[in-house]
């Protein structure tokens, strides 16, 4: 979603509409975590659809949103709801195979919503630059954080490594992708207002004179 700045205007803490997003979007992240399961071969983690879910919060809502809808998500998991890959959850889940990806997850929404922001700070929403977004933040930084810790989860770091590129990285890429196509219609469609409420500065070159 656009985030239509102002000159001149600050926005700051978070506005009952914001706080609504970031529950829609920890939902929708749950809905995409539990549905569609796919089994892998020589792997304990499954493949799902909530790296999509990863990539769109952020890519949608910009870095503050995105990633509280991301931490939202992560503490429901973390509190017991079975929302992590394989129908699990709680905080048993920090010390299985899949530890890393979860891990990343945050980081990956902050660096996703900051290039974002950074992207669409003209307005527009480019496909190809986010989805070069998608790729840096949703795969490569959650791989750098998941793929060594499933490596020494299963015995053998090469075996992780090798699963992860020949199984999980075209279904991975092709989220990216989604997830721009996704933005980018989104972004032409319905622009809506930055995080937080607007404050307008003063102008010190003007202001300052009179002190």
């Amino acid at each position: 979603m656009p985030t239509t700045r102002m000159p001149g205007v600050r926005y700051r803490g978070l506005t009952a509409r914001d706080l609504a997003l970031i529950a829609v979007f920890a939902a929708l992240i749950a809905v995409l975590s539990v549905s569609g399961q796919i089994a892998v071969p020589l792997s304990p983690v499954p493949i799902t659809l909530q790296t999509l879910g990863i990539m769109l919060a952020p890519a949608l809502l910009g870095w503050k949103r995105g990633a509280l809808a991301v931490a939202v998500f992560l503490a429901l998991g973390l509190a017991g709801l079975p929302l992590f890959a394989g129908g699990v959850g709680g905080l048993a889940v920090l010390a299985g195979p899949s530890a890393g990806f979860i891990v990343s997850w945050i980081p990956a929404a902050l660096v996703i919503g900051l290039l974002t922001d950074l992207l669409t700070r003209g307005g527009r929403y480019r496909f190809w630059a986010g989805l070069g977004v998608n790729i840096v933040g949703g795969i490569l930084v959650v791989y750098a954080v998941g793929v060594p810790w499933m490596g020494v989860a299963m015995g053998d770091g090469l075996l992780g490594l090798f699963t992860a590129m020949a199984v999980y990285l075209p279904g991975d890429l092709a989220k990216a992708v989604a997830a721009a196509l996704i933005a980018a219609a989104v972004y032409r469609a319905y622009p809506v207002p930055p995080a937080g409420r607007p404050v307008i500065e003063e102008d010190a070159a003007a202001t300052g004179g009179d002190a």
